[in-house]
């Protein structure tokens, strides 16, 4: 049996996709492309995907990421070529690598996000930025399963800084598929980037800026657009966040090294 990972995005107006929109799109891809796919045991088999920390609904995202598990080995690279074919625009797969190590999950321990705030100055921003970075702990409310739940948004934030977004004519092409590329952009705005740890309960964007309120009553006059720019292992020494597919592509190197040729034969043939 053979893994694939993949990353895939959520960018413009297929942002609202929920989850479980995203997971019906996705079997009906695999089916178009004519993936071997392993299935699950029992009455209602269902093909294995294992999907990872997916972003909540209504957010963009470059860096999302599941697996696949196949009955026959395939090229990745071509597999992931199919796939993004059978995919809607905006729902884009962008990266495949045969698994080669475990643990994908354990190695999603934080995520960069970006935060657009239209109509608000970047002086406003920064002071907002410093007052919450200054605080030993930010509470903030927020709904679940059991009800209102107060908690700590302050200690899972490894950054926070505010930046100044420029009009989006002046933007490069490479920067036009973000998914706010939908949203009023005619003048500029702050721009929040923030690097927040998975802990539990899960900090979101919307506690952060909830934090922002109740610390700098700092309240956009429309709603943020929001962005993972990318989710993974949080390196300590460089305080930045590495690429979880990372290890797996080292392992298949080398294990080409090891049995030169088919790439993914030798793969195959290494041990996990």
């Amino acid at each position: 049996m053979q893994r694939i990972r993949l990353r895939y995005t959520k960018r413009g107006r297929l942002r609202f996709t929920s989850h479980r929109d995203f997971q019906r799109a996705f079997e009906r891809a695999l089916r178009r492309a004519e993936v071997p796919m392993a299935y699950s045991a029992g009455f209602t088999p269902h093909p294995k995907v294992s999907y990872a920390n997916a972003a909540p609904t209504g957010t963009g995202s470059e860096a999302e990421y599941l697996e696949i598990a196949l009955t026959d080995a395939r090229d990745p690279e071509k597999l992931r070529v199919l796939l993004d074919e059978s995919m809607p625009v905006g729902l884009d797969i962008i990266d495949a690598v045969e698994a080669r190590t475990s643990g994908l999950a354990d190695r999603l321990t934080a995520s960069v996000w970006e935060l657009r705030l239209d109509g608000v100055t970047p002086e406003d921003a920064e002071r907002a930025v410093d007052a919450f970075t200054s605080a030993e702990t930010v509470e903030v409310q927020r709904k679940m399963k059991n009800g209102m739940r107060t908690f700590d948004a302050r200690g899972a934030v490894v950054s926070l800084e505010a930046h100044t977004a420029q009009p989006e004519a002046q933007k490069s092409q490479s920067e036009t598929h973000s998914p706010q590329a939908d949203r009023p952009t005619d003048q500029a705005c702050a721009i929040l980037r923030l690097v927040v740890r998975h802990v539990t309960p899960a900090v979101r964007p919307d506690d952060v800026l909830s934090g922002l309120r109740a610390v700098a009553d700092l309240a956009p006059p429309v709603p943020a657009g929001v962005i993972r720019l990318a989710q993974g292992l949080f390196d300590e020494e460089t305080g930045t966040v590495t690429d979880p597919l990372a290890p797996d592509r080292e392992a298949v190197a080398a294990a080409s090294d090891a049995f030169p040729g088919d790439a993914t034969a030798a793969a195959a043939k290494a041990p996990a």
